[in-house]
């Protein structure tokens, strides 16, 4: 059995973060593990908390898993400071951990902050370089590469400037440039790839950036290629979207089990 690691934020209403990754990783019938660095206070309508946990217990809980179990895959969702991200890319490069997806989590689909504005030069400083694919969403990659970003030339132009950090590939979600498809853009090796679908008609979009960094995750620690890799993921996130669970009073989650 493959089995991949999420370190991430804990999300209590279960449509994001640990939660999200734990049920996408199952769904692709592997094996989840977790290592919390936040727990959050939030809904499908809100933030309204987030208590971090100190530094060395990140690294504590780390090394207990990679030192028992050697993951095929690592995903790295919402790292809130400066300290938790050194943390986690020092006890990635003491491991030598490989395959890994760094999901930029920022802002929570809710508009809660999940991310001090000032990490973000440690942030690309340290872990990018660690990163087998990064995976922005739009304002994500504004703010990674400070250019705004208004259509597909500009999507690429900001690839290449993520890039840059030393990521091995880019992966700039554009789900709201269009309003009929989601396109993404996949920058790897000095090339671009477009993956396209017609967009859902729903507003139960929570966790859908976790998600798909899971399940890329996923496909690469099958052994598929990141392109491949992408691509499985699009289709697995687009048919939880059109699953239509209607769960809470807000951006209600998706069925990351719908294929079970």
């Amino acid at each position: 059995m493959k089995k991949v690691l999420s370190i991430a934020g804990s999300d209590p209403s279960g449509g994001a973060g640990i939660q999200a990754d734990i049920k996408t990783i199952t769904a692709h019938k592997h094996y989840a593990m977790a290592v919390i660095v936040s727990l959050t206070a939030q809904n499908t309508t809100a933030v309204s908390g987030v208590l971090n946990c100190s530094p060395e217990f990140v690294e504590a809980q780390i090394d207990s898993v990679l030192s028992d179990i050697t993951p095929d895959a690592i995903k790295l969702g919402m790292l809130s400071n400066a300290d938790i991200m050194r943390s986690v890319a020092k006890m990635l490069k003491k491991y030598n951990c490989t395959n890994i997806i760094l999901d930029p989590v920022m802002v929570a689909t809710t508009g809660g902050r999940l991310m001090d504005e000032s990490a973000l030069e440690v942030y690309t400083k340290e872990l990018f370089n660690l990163a087998s694919v990064v995976t922005p969403n739009l304002p994500e990659a504004s703010a990674l590469s400070g250019m705004e970003i208004n259509n597909m030339d500009d999507m690429k132009a900001a690839a290449i400037k993520i890039s840059n950090y030393g990521c091995k590939s880019v992966l700039i979600k554009g789900g709201h440039l269009r309003e009929d498809a989601a396109v993404d853009l996949l920058y790897e090796n000095g090339e671009f790839s477009q993956f396209c679908v017609p967009k859902v008609d729903t507003n139960n979009t929570h966790g859908t950036g976790c998600t798909l960094s899971s399940a890329i995750a996923c496909n690469i620690a099958s052994g598929l290629s990141i392109n491949q890799s992408v691509k499985n993921a699009k289709e697995y996130v687009t048919n939880a979207l059109k699953s239509g669970l209607v769960i809470g009073h807000g951006n209600g989650p998706i069925n990351h089990c719908w294929n079970l």
